[in-house]
């Protein structure tokens, strides 16, 4: 099998009409024949470019609004068959069937349309056949035959042909063969779990999960493990689809934890007024509001400055000039917020190395979703915590109810937690976290740890006494026992939010009246591991 091989006949038909007609020109030019379909082959002689169509070339119109045309013997042996194999080239004369030496398609906008909500008939439309059909056969015979199912690749397709006078080489063939027989697993997965989707069932038999190519990454968590980016076609709103303005290149932990902190920021509309969260590994060490964005981010700072230092902030609002000043007294990683304007880009392009990021919009923290874990030897799957407790939603379960006040720092505090490494423990006054304990084995440990925090702050800040006095506490998960909640107590909480759901409930319920709690269930936890 000789290693490079010329490109003399190509069908070419494409949903994405992006740069048809330089390449088939291109492709004209050096003496291609051009065999096409439908829109494409309309589209390259009105270009004034000499198209065969297929149907002259099978003998057979295409058929039944155009779900039949490509799917024939004299298609796909021309795109099968073997050229140094003496039976395949027999058949081929008996039959007719000419040789197909490069294959240009890429496939019906499936996952366009779905994204589009359209109707079950309309995405059942738009599921391509014949093109993954042909792609699959191409690629196969990749010793011959070129696949091309990406616009981005036409050019390096016509550099291909240059520097080989015309022909392709084996491992150029087979690295768009590859590309060829991931978009098809991409497809195929599109409409698996749309399908799955669409007919409500929960557990597909097989689950496939696909991913396009971003951007590599200097490395993973550390140094010696290798990483990409890959993202999902959901298109939303985060890290994924954010526009970079400045900055180094992100990393392996900058993308992870810069979606941690979009995503807790997110649950704060920008309507309600300017929020801000500052994450660090994952966690949050401040959350708040504020009558400005800038209060709301000093507000953050100001619950654990130690740990801001090289984190990733996230705001509700477009960043403004002051609170751009604010951030870069400190080193910070990232910033990343629905907008920024010309000033605050300004004062950010003094510092070179902070990444901005721009996102067209919060995430819909309401919306439906799936999200994935790999464990050793599989995948773990589940829906996304996308659980939403309102006020009418709590139940009082102490003598001593919360006040209008405690209610809404409870609520913006079980925001918090949802966000927060079990077990999570989270201290909230005034619209801002003044105490996190994140992912201890013992709840216990994390309210001492949030409560530790807010002493060395108020040392640092110059206060009487920590902010967690007259604070509202939320608990990710029920308190198995009273001493978790009698830490909270300690460390000055007025109020508690928490799911319930314990044995032992009515201890910590008598716990809590004894220490002159007010304490409300909510019957949802938010585990995060």
């Amino acid at each position: 099998m000789t290693d490079l091989y010329p490109v003399r006949r190509a069908l070419i038909s494409v949903s994405d009409k992006t740069g048809l007609i330089a390449l088939a020109k291109a492709l004209s030019d050096r003496g291609v024949e051009l065999l096409s379909t439908g829109g494409s082959a309309k589209a390259m002689r009105e270009a004034g470019l000499e198209v065969k169509d297929v149907a002259e070339v099978t003998g057979f119109p295409e058929m039944m609004d155009g779900r039949v045309k490509t799917l024939h013997p004299k298609v796909h042996g021309g795109l099968l068959a073997l050229r140094d194999n003496a039976d395949h080239v027999a058949a081929m004369d008996e039959h007719g069937i000419g040789g197909i030496d490069l294959l240009v398609v890429n496939l019906y906008p499936f996952e366009e349309t779905v994204a589009k909500g359209a109707d079950y008939d309309t995405c059942i439309e738009n599921i391509d056949i014949g093109g993954p059909a042909m792609i699959r056969a191409a690629a196969k015979n990749h010793g011959f035959v070129t696949t091309v199912v990406d616009v981005e690749d036409y050019d390096a397709l016509l550099a291909e042909l240059d520097a080989n006078d015309g022909q392709t080489s084996r491992a150029f063939r087979q690295k768009l063969a590859q590309i060829a027989y991931a978009r098809t697993g991409a497809y195929d997965a599109a409409v698996s779990t749309w399908m799955a989707n669409a007919i409500g069932e929960e557990t597909p038999r097989r689950r496939v999960f696909a991913g396009t190519f971003a951007q590599s990454l200097r490395y993973g968590e550390n140094s010696h493990q290798k990483a990409a980016f890959y993202t999902d076609g959901s298109n939303r709103p985060g890290v994924a689809v954010a526009k970079q303005l400045q900055g180094k290149e992100l990393s392996y932990n900058n993308i992870n934890d810069t979606d941690a902190a979009f995503e807790l920021v997110s649950e704060f509309a920008a309507q309600d007024g300017p929020a801000c969260a500052i994450i660090k590994h994952a966690n949050p060490c401040g959350v708040a509001r504020g009558a400005t964005l800038e209060d709301a981010y000093s507000n953050a700072f100001d619950c654990d400055r130690t740990s801001a230092f090289g984190g990733i902030v996230a705001l509700n609002q477009p960043l403004d000039a002051a609170t751009a000043t604010k951030i870069t007294e400190i080193f910070t990683e990232v910033v990343i917020a629905p907008g920024a304007d010309e000033a605050a880009q300004e004062i950010f392009a003094k510092k070179k190395n902070l990444r901005l990021l721009i996102t067209p919009e919060l995430a819909d923290t309401s919306a439906p979703g799936l999200t994935y874990r790999q464990v050793s030897g599989g995948m773990l799957v589940q829906d996304r915590d996308n659980g939403f407790i309102g006020m009418d939603d709590l139940k009082v379960v102490t003598k001593i109810a919360p006040t209008d006040e405690q209610m809404k720092d409870l609520l913006f505090a079980w925001k918090v937690a949802k966000h927060v490494k079990s077990n999570a423990i989270v201290y909230v006054k005034d619209g801002a976290t003044v105490g996190v304990g994140a992912g201890q084995m013992s709840r216990v440990d994390s309210a001492l740890i949030a409560a530790k925090k807010a002493e060395r702050m108020a040392e640092a800040l110059g206060l009487a006494e920590p902010l967690t006095k007259g604070s509202a506490v939320a608990s990710d998960a029920f308190f198995p026992f009273a001493d978790g909640l009698l830490e909270a107590a300690a460390a000055g909480a007025s109020c508690v939010i928490q799911p319930g759901g314990s044995m032992r409930d009515d201890e910590v319920i008598a716990a809590a009246d004894e220490a002159g709690l007010a304490m409300v269930l909510t019957g949802m936890r938010h585990f995060r591991h």
